[in-house]
């Protein structure tokens, strides 16, 4: 997935924290470029052009372009780090994206059809136990989110990883089928549902009791 979002970068000559805070008093954003065939390459971003990439949204797990002397290089964010107080981003990790890479990214859960859920139209309640998922995907191709289908669920059915299906060359990075939502009753409902079950086992004890 790409979000369209360039970045300028100049090679950063000088390295540590006195470099680092030359940077910062500039506006510029000290970072780190690495992976891929070439070795670590220090650089520094310009200030605003971070804070418009970060207010969109797209900055961490969308593929990000650097613009280097009018040469562009696709990246994907590691890591950013930010001042405790200002939060001002004050370092970059960017990692390379060549072609047939395959990286380690989260990728948001969009949960459909809650409109015409049985469970959701009785009065439950989707309870959300991961709200993203981490997944191996090819760089060159990672889904913007990942479809759960809540059509035909009922109160306690579950949603595990092995129910959804993933786009091609995608992999959970875990292993064991895990839960991704259930749909639980609220207090109404199982009360509702409890008096239900009690009339319906007072019919049988009734019609078992006629001669």
């Amino acid at each position: 997935m790409s979000s369209n979002i360039v970045l300028t970068v100049d090679v950063r000559e000088g390295t540590g924290k006195g470099a680092a805070r030359a940077a910062r008093r500039e506006d510029l954003v000290p970072g780190v470029v690495y992976g891929g065939s070439l070795g670590p390459v220090s650089i520094n971003l310009r200030g605003n052009e971070i804070r418009k990439a970060l207010l969109s949204g797209n900055f961490l797990s969308h593929i990000l372009e650097l613009n280097h002397e009018g040469k562009n290089q696709k990246v994907i964010a590691r890591d950013i780090q930010f001042h405790p107080v200002s939060d001002r981003a004050m370092h970059v990790d960017l990692y390379r994206v060549e072609a047939g890479t395959k990286i380690r990214v989260n990728v948001a859960v969009r949960f459909e059809n809650e409109e015409t859920c049985p469970a959701l139209k009785r009065g439950g309640v989707l309870n959300i136990v991961r709200h993203d998922l981490e997944l191996l995907c090819p760089a060159s191709d990672i889904p913007e989110f990942i479809a759960v289908d809540l059509t035909g669920l009922e109160i306690g059915d579950s949603i595990h990883m092995s129910a959804i299906t993933l786009p091609k060359g995608v992999k959970p990075t875990i292993t064991r089928d895990f839960t991704i939502a259930t749909l639980q009753g609220s207090r109404a409902v199982l009360t509702e549902l409890d008096e239900t079950e009690g009339e319906d086992a007072a019919e049988v004890e009734e019609e078992g009791g006629e001669e």
